[in-house]
């Protein structure tokens, strides 16, 4: 076991172990650390605590010291110097013609290394354009070719829902999204209700999908035979959400009787597992851009 603190750089971004090197620390605190990039200033966001090694990348880099006046006047300095940077590279590429779209540009802590972050649509070749970046700001250049989704995450703004998009607020990492998943959900297979801003997936499609997953082991598919206290009948619709399922029973005089069950009050007997969708008619290019979502 080791004790460590989790130290994060950028608002949303992934929480980094560090040894605290015996500081007083509490959440919220920002720090001076050593990090493969060289020092940088972040800010602690788990208290010490004691993990198993495996869980930790070695070698466990030290917090250096508690944010000091001096360092929060450097990094303020170090933003007015980036925003500046980001211009003249704005103008670097268009001189170059490079297809790339400039987001983003940092200076690490100690101004060892100037980082661009640009999307594009292919690999670019940007070898000129770092050398006549390195002869402008004297330091070592960095460009690194980002996905729509980070640029979202860059950007920010508002989702359907009304609020701030989760990237940006509090999600860490990306993870795995599917068309699957909004089909398992029932919902309406239309690009514009499941893409989010990044024209993608929306990540909350994940949110529930533990829930549904779940619940759709208790639950038979549409077409099952189930047998209850009425009797044999057939599912004909499937309420995941209440765990609730709607049988079609008929007599020998063809009579049709609709009852519902919850899960415990029917057995399977034969099962289908196919639960049925919303009916959607999409056309061509509607089908192009569901297609284009898939992660």
């Amino acid at each position: 076991m080791a004790e460590v603190v989790g130290v994060r750089f950028k608002k949303a971004g992934k929480i980094y172990w560090f040894d605290p090197n015996n500081i007083d620390l509490k959440a919220g605190d920002d720090v001076i650390v050593e990090t493969v990039r060289g020092i940088e200033m972040g800010k602690v966001m788990i208290e010490k605590r004691e993990v198993p090694d495996e869980e930790i990348v070695q070698p466990l880099k030290k917090v250096v010291r508690k944010a000091t006046e001096e360092d929060y006047q450097k990094a303020q300095e170090n933003m007015e110097k980036a925003a500046k940077a980001l211009e003249i590279c704005k103008e670097k590429v268009q001189k170059h013609g490079l297809p790339m779209k400039l987001l983003h540009a940092e200076y690490t802590f100690d101004n060892n290394k100037l980082l661009f972050y640009f999307t594009a649509e292919g690999r670019v070749d940007f070898r000129e354009l770092v050398k006549d970046l390195a002869a402008v700001f004297r330091t070592r250049i960095e460009l690194r070719q980002i996905g729509v989704r980070d640029d979202t995450k860059f950007r920010g703004g508002l989702g359907p829902c009304g609020r701030e998009i989760c990237c940006s607020v509090h999600l860490c990492e990306f993870v795995p999204i599917s068309i699957k998943m909004a089909k398992q959900q029932g919902l309406v297979l239309n690009p514009a209700k499941i893409s989010g801003l990044c024209g993608r997936l929306m990540c909350c499609l994940t949110y529930e999908q533990k829930f549904y997953e779940e619940a759709m082991l208790k639950l038979p598919g549409i077409g099952a035979i189930v047998k209850t206290a009425d009797g044999v009948g057939e599912v004909v619709e499937v309420n995941i959400l209440k765990e609730k399922i709607k049988v079609r029973f008929e007599d020998e005089m063809q009579n049709v009787e609709l009852k519902e069950y919850s899960v415990g009050e029917f057995e399977i007997l034969k099962d289908t597992k196919k639960i049925q969708q919303p009916v959607v008619a999409l056309d061509d290019d509607e089908i192009k851009e569901l297609l284009n979502l898939e992660e």
